[in-house]
């Protein structure tokens, strides 16, 4: 770490140890297979962030095989096609997969999980689909993956599968995309979050953090294992022998800080940039990439925290730097779980109302004892933690929309409407 003086490019700092991280994490590697037109990069594209079926880079491993990856996304999914053509064509793609797996058997390259997907509308599983789970189940987990499972019907095709009792470890229905039945009704996604949770059962431990970095499908879970991991993080580095240190040098605590900060948006694993991390650090008291983030958080606390202000010119205790250091986590973790919804959305956010919610959420934080501060609801449901982040953010969104003149107030409903176009080609 680079001191310049008294000053340290915290938002660099931060960037960097974010790279560092996820490029350290283990890559979760998973085959998704089935008939091309069941809903294969559909899933992947929600799922997964950042699109990656569109926008990864697909590589031909066998004729067959495509190998999708994208930089800074700790995954590799494998996909494969022909498996709907003739009967010649099904038995090289089966052996493609068994090379496969043979192949990379105990290396970083090793097939963690199967996605077998079906269309749960078709209602029908081919004998030669059945011999190709099966003979895959014995060597990997298989998930059979029932996509566009609308209704009944689809209910029936899963009880169907079951009652056959296939060697696979769970069947998951799912609806990728909301389902537009008429312009009043649109049936919501669904199934994503259970696949999730699913598949987090069924991978090695060293790739759950790839895993949880990766998929977007649950955002509450990147908050909770954020949540967790900081937890033990603060307990840790400001525990009951911290020795008391001057204010004048609460700069020692910005290694720790830029450590947590760093972690925390590896875990969430979303497109985060320099101008970002700015909005943030300054909304908590810095205001350039060169701020001290340590003693400019401990000093805009003091004015929150009852009875610190003594302690102004004095010491910090591990208590104060803990109560600080917790404060900016779960306030990061918030606002970050807010970007994440608006990023997985397609929406562009706001730096100014970032700032703005970091600011808020900071204030509110830094009052919470340490029991409230470990007991905060991480959910996305009406009154929850998460949920008062979003509301604030949307309607510091919709004051700031209703000033903007008519002509940019159009411009999000154009775009919406033409990818909503261009995703029903």
């Amino acid at each position: 770490m680079n001191l310049s003086g008294d000053k340290l490019n915290v938002i660099q700092e931060i960037l960097d140890k974010t790279e560092k991280e996820v490029e350290n994490m283990a890559p979760v590697n998973i085959l998704i297979a089935g008939k091309t037109g069941v809903g294969k990069s559909t899933l992947i594209n929600n799922i997964f962030r950042e699109k990656l079926a569109d926008t990864g880079i697909g590589k031909p491993v066998t004729i067959h095989l495509r190998k999708i990856s994208k930089q800074n996304i700790p995954i590799v999914l494998y996909d494969t096609r022909g498996l709907e053509l003739e009967q010649s064509i099904q038995e090289q793609v089966k052996q493609e997969v068994f090379d496969l797996i043979k192949k990379n058997k105990n290396s970083q390259e090793s097939i963690h999980v199967v996605y077998y997907c079906i269309q749960a509308t078709s209602s029908r599983i081919e004998d030669m689909e059945l011999e190709l789970i099966t003979d895959i189940a014995d060597k990997i987990p298989v998930i059979i993956v029932l996509t566009q499972a609308i209704g009944k019907p689809a209910e029936e095709f899963k009880k169907y599968i079951e009652d056959m009792n296939l060697p696979v470890a769970a069947i998951q229905t799912i609806m990728s995309e909301p389902y537009e039945i008429s312009d009043d009704y649109v049936i919501p996604a669904f199934g994503l979050k259970e696949l999730v949770a699913k598949s987090l059962q069924l991978i090695p431990k060293d790739v759950q953090k790839a895993f949880t970095n990766a998929q977007q499908a649950d955002i509450e879970k990147k908050a909770k294992d954020a949540r967790r991991w900081a937890t033990r993080y603060v307990a840790t580095s400001f525990g009951v022998g911290f020795i008391p240190i001057p204010f004048s040098d609460a700069s020692v605590l910005v290694p720790m800080q830029i450590t947590l900060l760093a972690h925390i948006t590896a875990i969430f694993g979303i497109s985060i940039d320099k101008s970002t991390i700015v909005s943030i650090v300054a909304a908590v008291g810095g205001t350039s990439s060169a701020t001290l983030l340590g003693k400019t958080l401990v000093a805009n606390a003091f004015k929150f925290i009852p009875g610190a202000g003594t302690i102004v010119g004095g010491i910090i205790s591990g208590t104060t730097a803990s109560i600080v250091t917790s404060a900016l986590a779960i306030s990061y973790i918030e606002v970050l779980s807010v970007i994440t919804v608006k990023e997985k959305a397609g929406e562009s956010i706001d730096l100014s109302l970032i700032e703005n919610l970091m600011r808020k959420q900071f204030k509110r934080n830094i009052k919470l004892n340490h029991n409230e501060m470990n007991h905060k609801e991480l959910e996305f449901e009406k009154g929850s933690e998460l949920e008062t982040a979003l509301s604030e953010y949307e309607f510091q969104e919709s004051k700031h929309n209703q000033s903007l003149p008519f002509y940019k107030k159009i411009i999000p409903t154009i775009k919406k409407t033409i990818e909503k176009r261009q995703n029903k080609r």
